[in-house]
């Protein structure tokens, strides 16, 4: 059976080569005797792997030696609810910039922990543009200022890195991260759940400046602390072995494409043939996004009648395209075009979108 184009925006497509890597491994990893899966995260083989990942990610982004890196169970949510825990101090605020779904639950996961603060939001605007930098209200005294680099459902994103004067820049990476180069520097933290294009659910990524790390921080377990986890290795408990590994397999597989400068270009060329393609429709589609603020990685487009909505995915799946129905927040369809994503499976759906307006238009 062929495979699909899948435009799911997490758990998301994965690359053909990473796939058929990890299936002529899963049942014996090398000369192992057993899986990757089966072997003990202290052993001689998982070891290797983790080491090999993380140093081929510093490569892939061009981390710094003052930065450490920690690969945790779970998503970019749970990272969202450790960070006031890890970074500010007992009734410390931090400033939040909401630009979509996804920024609006971080603040919400950092409220139990800290005076976390809107600090700017175009929710007003349903989240279809970036508030003004000159509108923001920052505070000096910030933990830190928290930003979604990339808004999966509303496809909103950051053009550029903003200026936040001394305070700690976080930023959400989720769904953008190695997308294009990224100067590490500009960040206090980076982090990113892998489902989108680092990896499979269940594992995330913490870039944090060493510096950071000595903040005190709030009363937590052990399991919570990140220094505690960074001087185990993120090896604390049990890891998640397995989309560490497969984790491993999709970075050397982006630097064996050319590395993000590679990747820069390619999804350049992509989003710019499918936004032509929505904006070129005459009405029949529509992308709400404010063009300068529009995502290179998730684009939502809404067809002019909504009752076309049922037979549009029907007949994209009979095409071999999957995953273009839109978040429940929103409605209408979206089409996440990761780096897996090729260019050929962004030329095919464009095919179908004039194919479908040709006949129902």
């Amino acid at each position: 059976m062929a495979r699909a184009y899948n435009f799911s925006p997490g758990p998301a497509m994965l690359p053909e080569p990473v796939l058929r890597q990890a299936q002529a491994e899963l049942l014996e990893y090398r000369d192992a005797g057993a899986s990757i899966v089966e072997l003990s995260h202290r052993g001689p083989e998982f070891l290797e792997v983790a080491q090999r990942t993380e140093a081929d990610l510093r490569r892939l982004l061009a981390i710094p030696d003052d930065y450490a890196v920690l690969f945790t169970a779970g998503g970019a949510t749970t990272v969202q609810a450790l960070l006031p825990l890890n970074f500010a101090a007992p009734g410390q605020a931090a400033d939040y910039v909401l630009t979509g779904h996804w920024g609006k639950t971080a603040y919400l996961q950092a409220q139990p922990a800290c005076a976390a603060r809107i600090a700017a939001s175009s929710e007003a605007d349903g989240f279809t543009r970036l508030p003004p930098r000159a509108e923001w209200a920052l505070a000096a005294d910030a933990a830190y200022v928290h930003i979604t680099a990339n808004e999966t459902i509303h496809g909103v994103e950051f053009p550029e890195v903003p200026e936040v004067g001394t305070v700690p820049l976080v930023a959400d990476f989720s769904s953008s991260i190695a997308s294009a180069p990224l100067d590490v520097r500009r960040f206090g933290l980076i982090y990113a759940g892998a489902q989108k294009n680092l990896g499979p659910v269940g594992i995330a990524v913490v870039i944090v400046r060493r510096d950071l790390l000595e903040r005190a921080g709030q009363p937590r377990a052990p399991i919570l602390d990140y220094r505690v986890q960074l001087a185990a290795e993120s090896m604390l408990n049990t890891p998640p072995s397995w989309n560490w590994y497969m984790l491993g397999l999709t970075v050397r597989w982006m630097l064996d494409e050319g590395g993000v400068e590679a990747f820069a270009a390619r999804n350049a060329r992509k989003a710019a043939r499918l936004y032509a393609a929505i904006d070129g429709s005459g009405g029949f589609y529509r992308n709400p996004v404010a063009p300068e603020a529009r995502s290179r990685m998730n684009v939502p487009f809404f067809l002019h009648d909504p009752r076309l909505d049922a037979p549009f995915l029907e007949g994209a799946r009979a095409a071999g395209l999957i995953g273009l129905k839109g978040h429940r927040v929103l409605g209408g369809m979206r089409a996440s075009i990761y780096n897996a994503m090729p260019e050929a499976g962004v030329e095919a759906l464009v095919d179908y979108l004039q194919e479908f307006q040709r006949r129902h238009g």
